[in-house]
């Protein structure tokens, strides 16, 4: 009896050291990784594996997958944002001719157009140069290879980009929009239902002014999505200013023939001149010498009365 006792007891502590040895490698398995908390327990019952390794499954790719499915949001979200994009570009340029030309190209390329433009000659001495302007409306996912290619045209002076993200204001009108027409609907309904002309011409009245409501936010929404859309690039193209003649040329250098065509332009400046200044002079002549001539006249038919009575 006591060898049977003492075997069970023997047994039995076996059996506890066991139970210990298995519990503390659960511990360090849980403690390395739930991967391996995962493994051990598949060893066990099978009613118990499916749940547990359900939750070791998510609790090993919890970090991982939270963190990839975070950027992939975030840069979902900010490839959705709405983006007006502007440029502004000011380059000096050899041939402003050429570079026109260019720069139409350039944006014709990329599915543009060019907008507006403008041209000016300006004198410097007895030289010319050209400056101007042109708006170009490229597609927005072109914009940055756009700026980049028209940098390349000539010595950029100035270059600047701006966005002003209308995603919210393009939502908000969205939202209104679907408010008011489920209001025009409701309102049509209305409309069919009136029994009176009162309640027809109340009704005609508020159907309009939604109506109406409902365009305006239709065409602004429409604006921001073709400036979203098409991103705007204004190019100021300048010729170098020609330096202005340090060497002056004297009066006796000038060519007969130059010097008497001079002489008579500038003779024919005087004489203009001339009967521009009596043009001007004649109005008051006539004001002024008119009473003084009435005056003369009176005093000289007195002195000759005079003379006559002596």
């Amino acid at each position: 009896m006591d060898t049977r006792r003492l075997l069970c007891v023997v047994a039995l502590a076996g059996l506890v050291a066991l139970a210990g040895c298995a519990g503390a490698g659960g511990g360090d398995a849980g403690g390395a990784g739930d991967a391996d908390v995962t493994r051990s327990v598949d060893g066990g019952g099978a009613d118990g594996a499916g749940s547990v390794t359900e939750e070791a499954g998510d609790g090993s790719g919890d970090g991982s997958y939270a963190m990839a499915d975070g950027e992939g949001q975030t840069a979902a979200a900010a490839a959705d944002r709405r983006l007006i994009r502007t440029g502004d570009l000011r380059l000096t340029v050899d041939t402003f001719a050429e570079a026109d030309a260019e720069a139409r190209t350039i944006a014709e390329g990329y599915g543009g157009f060019v907008s507006d433009s403008t041209r000016e000659t300006h004198e410097r001495g007895d030289e010319e140069f050209t400056v101007g302007e042109l708006t170009l409306r490229v597609p927005s996912e072109d914009f940055d290879a756009a700026m980049t290619d028209l940098e390349s045209l000539g010595d950029v002076e100035r270059s600047t980009t701006e966005s002003r993200d209308v995603t919210d204001r393009i939502a908000d009108l969205e939202a209104r929009l679907e408010n008011k027409r489920a209001e025009r609907d409701r309102l049509r309904e209305l409309y069919e239902g009136a029994n009176t002309t009162e309640d027809v011409l109340a009704v005609q009245r508020e159907l309009a002014d939604v109506q109406e409501e409902i365009e305006r936010m239709e065409a602004e929404r429409a604006a921001l999505e073709e400036r979203v859309a098409l991103s705007t690039i204004r190019v100021e193209l300048r010729e170098e200013p020609p330096e202005p003649s340090a060497v002056s040329t004297a009066w006796y250098a000038t060519g007969v023939v130059t010097a008497f065509l001079e002489s008579v332009r500038g003779l024919g400046t005087v004489l203009r001149a001339a009967v521009v200044a009596a043009a001007y002079a004649a109005p008051y002549v006539l004001a002024a010498g008119l009473p003084l001539l009435g005056v003369g006249l009176a005093v000289r038919r007195r002195l000759s009365r005079s003379d006559g009575e002596e």
